[in-house]
């Protein structure tokens, strides 16, 4: 089992000096990764649902900072050396794949090898709308651009033709470090969403963290994996537990999940220090 820290780059972690301490103590501690979550925009009034909080709201205030991940992750990358850095989630279907795939290409070669894409649809119709993307088409954009990105990631040039995205013969350089390209997680809360990582994810991150309904969405996996022909083994299952014990650790990996995304301890650079040791100690030494 691995434990990872959620919201890196949200709120107080926008500053430098505290995404370090994150970064730094989060790795002496041994937590595997941290993930960092997007939004480009966070439209005022906005009507749309969000899914992981039963208010249907972000629990935080519209103007709270949300530094950009990938250029968050950099930076985190930049203090440490082993732990991974992920996205938790980036929004795929608002950027186009030949951008993320040189971003998340380049921030592979900066970490050495240690970055994750995980990727979502997205829930926020206001933000599709700010940015110009039909709202409707998300899921046929994420699908597509994930091809687009594995192609990209290939050696040698790229050619591409879809609904969506196409491009003549391109050169996209640098490649990834790891071999196979960067493993991408598919996020989401639905049974589409489940769906989709056994289509094309290497890994699936729910964002939920009720026992029964995440037991509900890794049968769902199963069950289309079995439809498609792939071993759903090679599927790296993450859940969002926000300050588990022993005892639900070790009821998730019972359940099959490998990696545990959890609430930093602290939002000051002492406070850091100190919860991440006694997150050590209490589990991932435990573990």
């Amino acid at each position: 089992m691995k434990i990872a820290f959620g919201f890196a780059n949200a709120g107080p972690f926008a500053s430098p000096s505290l995404l370090a301490a994150l970064a730094t103590h989060a790795e002496a501690a041994g937590v595997e990764s941290l993930w960092a979550v997007e939004h480009v925009v966070i439209p005022v009034g906005y009507r749309s649902t969000y899914p992981y909080d039963p208010s249907g709201k972000i629990p935080a205030p519209e103007n709270v900072p949300l530094p950009d991940p990938l250029i968050a992750l950099a930076y985190a990358a930049a203090v440490t050396r082993s732990i991974r850095l992920a996205t938790g989630i980036l929004i795929l279907p608002q950027r186009h794949p030949l951008y993320v795939a040189k971003e998340a290409a380049t921030l592979d070669v900066l970490s050495n090898g240690r970055f994750i894409l995980g990727i979502g649809v997205g829930w926020l119709a206001e933000e599709f709308e700010a940015l110009g993307i039909p709202f409707a088409e998300r899921a046929g954009r994420t699908a597509e651009a994930v091809r687009a990105l594995r192609a990209l990631w290939s050696e040698g040039p790229c050619q591409f033709e879809g609904r969506y995205y196409r491009w003549a013969a391109v050169e996209s350089n640098p490649k990834p470090v790891q071999q196979g390209g960067i493993p991408i997680v598919v996020g989401g809360h639905s049974e589409i969403s489940a769906r989709r990582a056994a289509r094309y994810g290497d890994g699936y991150f729910p964002g939920v963290a009720d026992l029964d309904r995440l037991r509900h969405l890794l049968g769902i996996v199963r069950e289309e994996c079995a439809r498609v022909g792939r071993d759903p083994r090679t599927i790296e299952i993450s859940a969002m537990v926000y300050f588990p014990d022993l005892d639900t650790a070790k009821r998730y990996q019972t359940l099959g999940v490998h990696r545990l995304v959890v609430m930093p301890p602290a939002f000051d650079v002492e406070g850091l220090e100190r919860g991440c040791a006694e997150l050590h100690e209490r589990l991932i030494a435990r573990l």
